[in-house]
């Protein structure tokens, strides 16, 4: 049986050394779940936020299985708000980090070709690397005909209900909720928002980055605007602006902003 667990850190042994904000999050009970084969001291645990799963402990066949159910977020979404629409028939509910081999193993047999194996890119957290008047040069080119704004409670609002950037805020339950945890700048056109870096996530002293930029608007150097900002607005509140990459662009923006590599991982997709 699984249970969901309220004294997160119970279940903090498990999760010992991992360096991964979204697991910062739960732990400190700032937003996520966290599920397990018993209330208290589990062998087995899974952390769930957005679209991410980070199983520990233990292998667990029904935690893998039953940890995103419970968690309600990920499966059979009607109109894909919180799907990832790729293809007529298949969506990407989510995507499950292991902690080990075993746990690559575990999620391989039991979800079969809906589990798509990718790699994924760790950058280094070191706290005081950033280069403030460098950022501050990127945010000053801002082009002719653009608005960089702070997230306010009409964005807030705003960016939630559009598909492509409703990730900058749907992981927090209201605006109050956000003016405390979270964070984000965004680039607009014309009044509407075309990119923006904003928190995915948030965790005592910092935020997850995620940065979006709609397609007709790419390649503008806008996502590096509005990482800049972003970087600012954190050191201004002694915020550690953290940063996971999806892939080779997202490394080499990172670098671009001052973060360093450190090493690649092994995540699965999970699709419907």
């Amino acid at each position: 049986m699984i249970f969901e667990i309220d004294q997160t850190q119970t279940a903090a042994p498990l999760f010992e050394g991992w360096q991964e904000s979204v697991i910062w999050s739960c732990l400190q009970n700032v937003m996520g779940k966290l599920y397990g084969d018993a209330k208290e001291n589990p062998v087995s645990a899974m952390i769930l936020l957005g679209d991410f799963g980070f199983p520990a402990g233990k292998p667990s066949q029904e935690l893998i299985l039953e940890g995103p159910k419970m968690y309600g977020q990920w499966a059979n979404t009607v109109d894909g708000a919180k799907g990832h629409v790729t293809g007529e028939e298949n969506r990407m509910e989510g995507i499950i980090v292991p902690q080990n081999k075993a746990w690559a193993d575990l999620i391989e047999e039991n979800y079969g070709e809906k589990a798509k194996k990718v790699t994924r890119y760790a950058i280094k957290k070191e706290p005081g690397i950033f280069d403030r008047d460098k950022l501050q040069k990127v945010v000053d080119g801002l082009p002719e005909g653009y608005e960089l704004k702070m997230i306010d409670e009409e964005l807030f609002h705003r960016c939630g209900k559009i598909q492509w950037c409703r990730d900058w805020v749907s992981n927090y339950e209201n605006y109050a909720m956000y003016q405390k945890y979270g964070l984000g700048a965004v680039v607009l056109k014309g009044g509407e928002p075309v990119s923006g870096a904003a928190s995915y996530s948030g965790f005592l002293g910092g935020i997850e980055i995620e940065i979006d930029t709609r397609e007709d608007y790419r390649r503008k150097g806008l996502a590096y605007i509005c990482g800049a900002k972003l970087i600012l607005e954190c050191l201004s509140r002694n915020w550690y602006p953290s940063w996971d990459a999806q892939n080779k662009w997202s490394v080499a923006l990172a670098e671009k902003l001052g973060y360093h590599f450190d090493h690649e991982y092994t995540a699965y997709e999970i699709y419907t």
